[in-house]
């Protein structure tokens, strides 16, 4: 916060500390949803509509468009502005949350909005980093302290930062506040893994510092009281903003096939209304129709352009027929999509007691999407797992051992009989309890005699770790399995009756996948201990039972477990000597840190004894496999993509169900530098790579999953996308790991770019997970123990995984069904409405008479035949929502669009036609010129027909869509029945007479053929779906053992 007084910097522009991830702000709302909503094709063609009704002189009012349209362009702008009001409040809250900065000498408490860069942070305990931060120092004398980046990540283990020593030891406000420094450092970049030493921090000398001294945004701070940090990336240029995607709109596959069908309608009212307009003028070529007697024509109009006068004739005849694009459909629509939206979060299985979370909608507009998914990506920890780690098994010098009562017992042993393999027993629990950086609260360890009875006993205590799996191990230590139970304080192994002095840490890095420690033990020999991965320690073992521990390594994974190895290796005088000259030269290096560390800890991690390997449980979340199977028999696929490692995401993959042990599981794995990594993809990686998609074109029998990294990713996707995709398309599961949360995004995206073009669906519970949440078609965010950050950004959100089966499988179809049966009624009955009045300018010269009274033009969609409709595609269940989550295989009915495909779409227009065929030709073959209509002898005339035309119209589709109804409420009878009743209410023009059985006729004639079609269908060519509702009929009437006798 203040720079050196004399030299030339320039201070350079910084963003503020805001966090934005709502889409519109009060000046751009208006112009903004605007425009997104006369992209839609029905209000901007009704807006033509009523500019031309405005400019010229047409057969009805500017009125019957414009009211409508300016009702549904206010009613989407309210919601819309309602949803992205959530979001600013949520950001709001992010915004304003309190922090403190050192200034003038103290600290001043401030909101974090307020932060900028060079500003010192002072973060408490359990509190998330509000900024990027360079650690200056913390409550610890060697200026460490500890973070977990769960909601960065997704990785709950815990991680150790480093001051540098000159700002360590400054752990005054006031000291603080009179240091002179700049930080020179990159520009801000998205990748969370890239923080190599290009990071200087100039006070009396230049200092590299590395990624251990950068805490990023949304990290949270661990078992460290407090520490000071310099702000130098703020809001939407920290690392975790970058890796949000800018909120976009979504639009669902509903939608897009509503815009297609209105250019269909729109071609068809411009055939029709061209027709007219040319037949007109056929009409009028004989002079006794131009100019009828009781018609004069006015001088102006005889001197008029002939082509004024043809393009005024056709855009009335446009506006006379633009009730065939039904505005009112929009705003049903939307009623539907808000009103439903609400019994999601009504459902009391979606509700989690434990937490006390209900489902929530943030975004309605995408509810018929869930029935429409057809990839669904998962992130691994806290969505599948609860990530509680339990140790389970261990293999020492070849041999098993289990838990058994709190104690190891060798497999196939009694519990109490007599060890020969004490020895190797005690080195294998002494490494496992010496090698690992497991803190304890700090708050247990502040005491004189720390966290320890009289007695030696331990009081119960709140680990951090480094990896779930060390804590797992350090709690089994604690159970009384390890001989050895140790603390690390003050860079001292403690154990009961013995001191191991700890000289250097080796810390795990992905390529390594390894972690080691050098100790000093109390006879004052020096020991090297490791632990990782199989394949990182057993082709560094020269000694040990490297084979029977392979074997049971090999064992523990099929298991589900997660797996480690552990070896070690004794360190003469002259070898540590050499070693410590080496880590120094490599630790203060200023270019090529991380290179030089690597080489160091390659020559320090070989000639290893192995001494054993242990096997952890990761917990998975209740019902995670089942929901998974479900999800494949639905038609699903299921990739999961993590940002963890590469054998843990595996396990966890084969313990949830995601692989089957049956299945040939392919890699595509590299750890190695860009051009190594490209060179040997080109050349051998293309190989195997065709060799695999050979091998899945030939054999449609075994399953294939593909493992993949995101370095191998990358490159993939940059040379050989197409056949990247091709083998992914063959695999019935992918597993892609150590993956950023940006190429999470990209993953996402690159699926729904292809030329299928499949609906996806992204799940997460983190802020790594926000970006594919966005990427997706639909985004779903689990309300987990990391933040809200996925919850905030998320289309939906739910409490566990297990409740997307129910989402899907029921919600999803029930919405689908009802959205796609509205659409399709709306255009049935609009067509319905307006080919009688095109049929009636064959009868009136094309004089753009109305067949029907303005009135019944604007109450038609409003009153007469919307509420039925309306209920329908709220409260529709054609199946039992039980047997829909029973049987995923039901999914299938519905998708790839098969109701709005372009057959069912075909069938409700043709069907329209021939129901206003029959209306109109009906009315007018029955109801001849000269039939008495009333009973004083009134004559049958043009208004009467067209009211008996409307009558004979209203009924008949109402009674249609009754017909469609399978779930019948008392509010479906009311709001159906009511819709007719209410109808001859209001039109008592139709009074006893012989209209009466022409109405009943030509609604019987007009229904039949749809009747017969039905029932036709349903019993030579039925459904899944039409199956299914018979075996519920039959069950409903106790009929059921005719299907299933047992």
């Amino acid at each position: 916060n203040r720079f050196p007084q004399h030299g030339h910097y320039v201070p350079q522009k910084f963003a503020d500390n805001r966090i934005i991830s709502s889409k519109y702000t009060v000046w751009n709302f208006v112009p903004k949803n605007l425009f997104e909503q006369f992209r839609r094709v029905a209000n901007f063609y009704f807006l033509i509509i009523f500019l031309v009704q405005l400019m010229i002189d047409t057969p009805t009012s500017p009125i019957t468009s414009g009211l409508p349209l300016f009702f549904v362009i206010t009613v989407t702008a309210i919601k819309q502005g309602y949803e992205d009001w959530l979001r600013h409040k949520a950001d709001n809250e992010v915004n304003g949350a309190p922090v403190y900065v050192v200034r003038s000498g103290g600290l001043v408490k401030t909101r974090s909005k307020n932060i900028r860069v060079g500003d010192i942070v002072r973060v408490a305990k359990d509190e998330t980093f509000p900024v990027d931060l360079v650690l200056l120092s913390s409550d610890r004398v060697d200026g460490s302290c500890h973070v977990t980046t769960a909601s960065l990540d997704g990785e709950t283990n815990l991680k150790t930062h480093v001051a540098v020593p000159e700002t360590a030891v400054l752990q005054s406000v006031a000291n603080l506040d009179k240091l002179v420094a700049v930080i020179e450092c990159q520009q801000p970049e998205a990748d969370l893994y890239r923080t190599a030493d290009v990071y200087m921090l100039r006070l009396f000398l230049f200092r590299p510092l590395g990624p251990e001294s950068l805490l990023l945004r949304g990290a949270r701070l661990k078992n460290t009281k407090e520490i000071f940090g310099v702000a130098v990336y703020t809001g939407m240029e920290t690392k975790m903003a970058l890796n949000y995607k800018s909120k976009s709109q979504k639009r669902s596959a509903v939608e897009k096939s509503m815009n297609s069908f209105l250019i269909i309608y729109l071609i068809i009212l411009l055939f029709e209304a061209i027709l007219s307009t040319i037949l007109k003028y056929a009409w009028q070529a004989e002079e006794k129709w131009d100019e009828p007697w009781y018609n004069e024509k006015t001088e102006h109009e005889r001197n008029s352009s002939k082509i004024l006068r043809f393009i005024s004739d056709f855009l009335a005849f446009l506006v006379l027929y633009n009730f065939i694009i039904p505005i009112s459909l929009y705003v049903t629509v939307e009623m539907q999509k808000f009103l439903g939206s609400f019994f999601i979060g009504w459902d009391l299985d979606l509700y989690h007691e434990e937490t006390n979370q209900r489902a929530q909608v943030n975004t309605s507009d995408l509810n018929e999407e869930l029935g429409q998914v057809e990839y669904v990506f998962t992130d691994k920890t806290g969505t599948l797992t609860e990530n509680e780690m339990q140790f389970r098994e261990c293999s020492i010098n070849g041999i098993k051992y289990q838990e058994v009562n709190g104690k190891l017992t060798p497999e196939g042993f009694p519990e109490d009989s007599p060890d020969g393999n004490r020895h190797e027993e005690e080195l294998f629990l002494k490494a496992v309890c010496l090698c690992h950086t497991v803190q304890i609260n700090a708050d247990q360890t502040d005491g004189a005699d720390g966290p320890w009875h009289a007695n030696g006993i331990t009081a119960p205590l709140e680990y951090y770790a480094s990896s779930p799996d060390e804590k797992a191990l350090v709690e089994a230590a604690s159970r009384g399995i390890c001989f050895y139970f140790l603390i690390l304080k003050d860079r001292t192994i403690v154990k009961i009756n013995a001191v191991y002095k700890l000289l250097h840490v080796l810390e795990f890095d992905p390529n390594r996948r390894r972690m080691s420690v050098i100790v000093e033990s109390p006879s004052g020999e020096k020991l090297l201990f490791t632990k990782g991965a199989e394949s990182s320690i057993l082709p560094r073992s020269k000694s040990g039972e490297i084979d029977k521990t392979r074997i049971h390594v090999d064992e523990f994974a099929l298991k589900g477990l997660r797996t480690l190895c552990v070896a070690y290796r004794r360190f003469t005088p002259e070898e540590y000597q050499e070693i410590g000259k080496r880590l120094h030269e490599a630790r203060t290096a200023l270019q090529q840190r991380e290179e030089r560390l690597a080489d160091v800890f390659n020559f320090i991690e070989r000639d290893l004894e192995l001494l054993g390997a242990t096997g952890v449980e990761d917990k998975l979340q209740e019902k995670v496999q089942e929901t998974i199977e479900a999800l494949r028999l639905a038609g699903i696929k299921v990739w999961v993509l993590t940002g963890d490692k590469h054998e843990t995401a595996v396990s966890v993959s084969l313990s949830c169900g995601h692989f089957h042990r049956t299945m040939n599981i392919l890699e595509l794995v590299q750890h190695k530098s860009d051009s190594t990594c490209a060179e040997q993809l080109r050349h051998t990686g293309t190989k195997s790579i065709f060799l695999s998609l050979n091998r899945i074109k030939e054999d449609h029998v075994i399953q294939h999953g593909l493992v993949v990294d995101g370095t191998s990713l990358s490159l993939a996707l940059r040379e050989h996308e197409k056949l990247f995709m091709e083998v992914c398309k063959n695999c019935s599961a992918v597993l892609c790991c150590r993956m950023a949360p940006l190429q999470k995004a990209k993953v996402v995206r690159l699926l729904k770019t292809s030329p299928e073009k499949p609906i996806t669906l992204a799940i997460g519970d983190g802020a790594n997970d926000v970006s594919m949440i966005q990427e997706a078609h639909v985004g779903i965010g689990i309300m987990g123990k990391e933040g809200r950050q996925a919850v905030r950004n998320s289309d939906y959100a739910i409490a566990r995984f297990k409740f997307l089966s129910k989402l899907l499988f029921v919600h999803g179809h029930f919405y689908y069904i009802r959205i796609a049966t509205l659409v399709q009624y709306f255009f049935y009955k609009n067509v319905c409405f307006i080919t009688p009045q095109f049929l009636y300018q064959f009868f009136c010269l094309f004089s753009q008479q109305t067949l029907y009274d303005s009135v019944y033009l604007t109450l038609y969609n409003i009153c007469f035949t919307s509420l039925p409709v309306l209920i329908y595609s709220l409260f529709e269940q054609h199946v039992h929502p039980h047997v829909l989550q029973s049987k995923p295989v039901l999914y299938r009915d519905i998708s790839k669009n098969a109701h709005l495909g372009f057959k069912p779409f075909l069938y409700w227009t043709i069907l329209g036609f021939f129901h206003a065929f029959v209306f109109f030709y009906g009315s007018y073959l029955l109801m001849g010129e000269d039939t008495s209509l009333l009973g004083n002898g009134q004559m049958f005339g043009n208004w009467t027909f067209g009211t008996l035309v409307f009558t004979v119209m209203v009924i008949t589709v109402t009674m249609k869509m009754a017909l469609e109804t399978h779930f019948w409420t008392w509010i479906n009878h009311f709001v159906t029945w009511g819709s007719i009743v209410f109808y001859f209410i209001f039109s008592l023009s139709m009074k006893l007479g012989s209209a009466w059985f022409a109405i009943i006729l030509i609604v019987v004639a007009c229904l039949f053929i749809d009747v017969v079609k039905k029932v036709l269908y349903r019993h030579l060519q039925p459904t899944s779906t039409e199956k299914a509702q018979v075996i519920i009929e039959l069950f409903m009437k106790g009929s059921l053992s005719l299907l299933h006798p047992g």
